[in-house]
């Protein structure tokens, strides 16, 4: 792990990113939930390249600003950048973008675990 480090990810927007797929509205243009999930990903793979591999993360907030919509069919991108470590503690700072910009930004936490321990609570 490395402050600084950063990863982008990229994707078409299609139908079930849109808001009226989600349920989070009704225009089919990408969906606050989507782009969430797109920085989610972008700083989840940005921490999993870097742990052993019987570590993984979970995210565990996520605070961001959806600021422009993105039609069907257009490509976007996200970005995450390890900013602090505390610990298990991993904060991210995520962006996203489309051909036009920056259309969100924000922070998202995540926590170091070892995934067979974590899925041991639920059995």
């Amino acid at each position: 792990m490395e402050i600084g480090k950063k990863l982008i990810i990229e994707k078409l927007v299609t139908e079930s990113d849109t808001a009226a797929y989600y349920g989070s509205g009704l225009l089919h243009v990408f969906a606050t939930p989507g782009m969430i999930a797109l920085m989610e990903k972008s700083a989840h793979l940005l921490a999993k390249f870097s742990l052993p591999e019987n570590q993984d993360t979970v995210g565990i907030e996520v605070n961001v600003k959806h600021i422009r919509a993105t039609p069907l069919g257009a490509k976007v991108y996200a970005e995450a950048e390890l900013v602090e470590i505390d610990g298990k503690k991993l904060t991210f700072k995520v962006m996203a973008f489309d051909d036009s910009g920056e259309i969100g930004s924000g922070t998202h936490i995540r926590y170091i675990i070892n995934p067979s321990k974590y899925m041991g609570k639920f059995s």
